[in-house]
């Protein structure tokens, strides 16, 4: 009789609980679900299924929070603005003679020069960047044992002195016709810059390395958008 009177009281308690410490897999019996609020005041629905522990998130303001990856098999419409890191590819590229002088490279047209005070040769950063990578590839050369120094520096907003942001120098061989790849891991310090900075991107061969020719040169940045 205790055994019976105990199995009908469990069937008819409600399955779903509002419990106080977060489920686990191991918390939970096969098929039982379960209600948590969350530090963030989130309201989590909990379910162990097959012996797997399944969630589902509400949220009283509309908002959705995605703590993972967010796959997409059809169209994303979107109404309004897509915040966080954005990835942006920005074209240098460039005809010169680059001996070993200092050449600012160019964010628009193709005219690089000694210096980055130029609409050509600077970028007025809208955002916090960092460079991820670079990507550089020249024509043919006459020296491929030269070493290529690249360079990333800044104008504080109200000024015009340079300052030294990162720099990273490539000394492997290098070939003609081939590319040659820069990490954010390569520089000697975080090549990131603020916003509201004039932005400018050099490379410096430590030898005469062709004569006039084509160097193509891409940096892809990460782009802090936060509103």
């Amino acid at each position: 009789m205790i055994r019976e009177a105990r199995r009908t009281q469990n069937s008819k308690q409600d399955k779903i609980q509002v419990v106080k410490s977060q489920p686990s897999v191991n918390s939970l019996r096969e098929g039982q679900e379960a209600i948590y609020i969350a530090k963030s005041n989130r309201l989590e629905r909990y379910r162990k299924e097959k012996g797997r522990l399944w969630v589902s998130y509400m949220d009283t303001d509309n908002n959705y929070t995605v703590n993972k990856d967010l796959n997409v098999g059809g169209n994303l419409n979107v109404k309004g603005h897509i915040l966080g890191i954005q990835y942006q590819f920005i074209m240098h590229n460039f005809t010169d003679d680059l001996n070993t002088d200092k050449v600012y490279l160019p964010w628009s047209t193709s005219s690089e020069g000694s210096d980055m005070n130029s609409a050509q040769r600077s970028l007025l950063t809208p955002y916090k960047m960092t460079l991820h990578k670079l990507y550089f590839r020249p024509e043919t050369l006459t020296d491929g044992t030269a070493n290529f120094t690249f360079g990333l520096d800044k104008q504080d907003d109200g000024d015009t002195s340079v300052d030294s942001i990162a720099t990273s120098t490539y000394e492997a061989t290098l070939s003609s016709d081939t590319m040659i790849t820069v990490n954010k891991s390569d520089w000697n310090n975080t090549p990131t810059i603020e916003a509201g900075k004039k932005a400018g991107l050099f490379v410096q061969s430590s030898s005469d390395s062709s004569g006039t020719i084509d160097w193509y040169v891409t940096s892809v940045w990460e782009v802090e958008i936060l509103n």
